[in-house]
């Protein structure tokens, strides 16, 4: 494995534009045809100076050099939001990267995807430590079965599904099918966002790194450490050994402790975050840190929608703690393990006990989305020009915590130390 780590600061472009180079040129690809799997908007790195450097380590060496962008169940990426994010104009486009393919991914087109094996019942039963016990298909975008080396490229965070993002996370889900989607957010739903968030080895790991070892086709990884927009480090290899490295280095830069839980606590969603389906990582990071009974808003003008991709479904069954949907799994049946998962992180830890609902904390939307529409899907509301953002700043006294561009870093308190799953 290569990195490239600054001990007292960032990598400047230069630095991180060597590196790419380093490690491509190490790794015998003349004549092959190379895939990249990148990140959507969602996410921080910088992809532009990751993107031409690779395409100039490439250059005349790769037969082909292709992306293919990670959704998940994201809604796709148009040229006015992939373009930029590249780096390169609409001219480039059409000359000097026209025969670069440029890809989104389509997780609900089955003549997009193509199965790889499957899991049995044995195998998710020990991999998720008895909590699941079915079988599943393992179901990948078929791009990725074209290629002679495929190569993630992408960064490393804290996460509620997974306990560290990145690495083979890029296949599953970035660029998988619902059914083994579904499974294993269900899987991490199950563990809560509270105990698997910032925990590296998870079960859901497990299943991730169980169906990427299905793929048979050479893999790479570029895994970077990213903090507040600057690039920390690059790892690049196996994206097992990749992504463990990078994984280390994420529990010591992005995690913030806290010597004590706060009543009321505002996260301040990035504009990149543009519905509350990836908008409710400013609660899967915040949970840890907010009262018994105390209150987390979500404060984010910009986002209008639920979820562009599952609304219809999160406004059928609201949000909800994990044991309200225990307690009534026939009624839910139907309804995928992801949109089950979702609702639970956002609405966070809680108790359903003789038919009442007893959540942790009060989650709150300061959106653009209707007031209505909040409590009918079981969260509260706040008119966010009722929030003035300098009156939230240096309370911390008096419990109240202002986190801006939430959603990346990781808050818990000092006293509560990470315990595997």
């Amino acid at each position: 494995m290569l990195s490239r780590i600054s001990e007292d600061g960032f990598l400047n472009e230069d630095a991180i534009r060597g590196f790419v180079r380093e490690a491509l040129d190490s790794t015998p690809l003349d004549g092959k045809r190379v895939l990249f799997i990148v990140p959507d908007h969602t996410r921080s790195m910088p992809m532009a100076t990751m993107f031409r450097a690779a395409w100039e380590a490439l250059r005349g060496r790769a037969k082909k050099m292709d992306l293919l962008i990670a959704l998940g169940t994201h809604p796709p990426e148009p040229d006015d939001v992939i373009l930029p994010r590249l780096g390169i104009t609409p001219r480039e486009r059409e000359t000097t990267f026209a025969e670069v393919g440029i890809f989104n991914h389509e997780w609900d087109n089955p003549a997009a995807l193509a199965c790889i094996g499957t899991l049995g019942e044995d195998d998710i039963a020990e991999l998720s430590e008895g909590r699941m016990r079915q079988a599943v298909d393992v179901m990948i975008n078929k791009r990725v079965l074209e290629y002679d080396l495929v190569c993630i490229m992408g960064p490393v965070f804290p996460h509620e599904v997974v306990g560290f993002s990145g690495g083979n996370k890029y296949f599953f889900p970035g660029v998988a099918g619902a059914e083994i989607l579904n499974l294993f957010h269900w899987l991490g739903a199950l563990i809560t966002n509270y105990r698997i968030n910032g925990t590296k080895h998870t079960p859901v790991r497990a299943v991730v790194d169980k169906a990427a070892s299905l793929i048979p086709v050479e893999k790479r990884c570029f895994c970077l450490t990213v903090v507040k927009k600057e690039t920390k480090a690059v790892f690049f290899g196996a994206p097992e050994e990749a992504w463990s490295a990078a994984a280390d280095l994420s529990a010591k830069v992005h995690v913030v402790y806290k010597d004590r839980p706060f009543d009321s606590v505002l996260a301040v969603a990035p504009k990149m975050y543009d519905d509350i389906w990836v908008a409710g990582k400013c609660m899967y990071k915040l949970e840890p840190v907010v009262a018994d009974g105390g209150e987390l808003i979500i404060y984010a003008p910009h986002v209008r929608e639920v979820s562009v991709t599952h609304g219809a479904l999160i406004k059928r069954i609201g949000y909800h703690c994990r044991d309200y949907f225990l307690a009534q799994v026939e009624k839910f049946r139907d309804i995928p393990g992801g949109i089950l998962a979702h609702s639970t992180h956002v609405r966070g830890m809680g108790v359903y006990e003789n038919g009442v609902e007893k959540p942790r904390v009060q989650v709150t939307l300061a959106t653009g989305i209707p007031e209505d529409e909040c409590r009918a899907i079981n969260l509260g509301y706040r008119d966010p020009a009722s929030i003035h953002l300098d009156d939230w700043k240096d309370r911390e006294d008096a419990g109240r915590l202002h986190v801006p561009d939430a959603g990346e870093i990781l808050y818990r308190l000092r006293s509560e130390a990470c315990t595997e799953t």
